[in-house]
């Protein structure tokens, strides 16, 4: 398993966590989601890299923007 580390613009937030942990958990491949509000940092776990656009839109959905997209 590896870890991806992604960094999101717009969390503030125990609630905001948890709603990018949500639609993350959703992407193909993922594993397991961790997101910390007061760094934006946000750690995916899966067995390999995924879809960066995949990602951008989960985050999106979720009402954020993924830094660097």
């Amino acid at each position: 398993m590896e870890r991806f580390e992604y960094h999101v613009v717009g969390m503030t937030c125990e609630h905001c966590e948890r709603r990018v942990v949500g639609e993350l958990g959703a992407v193909a491949g993922v594993v397991s989601v961790t997101a910390d509000a007061a760094t934006g940092l946000v750690v995916v776990s899966a067995p390999s890299r995924p879809d960066t656009a995949a990602v951008a839109g989960a985050v999106d959905e979720a009402g954020y923007e993924l830094a660097g997209a």
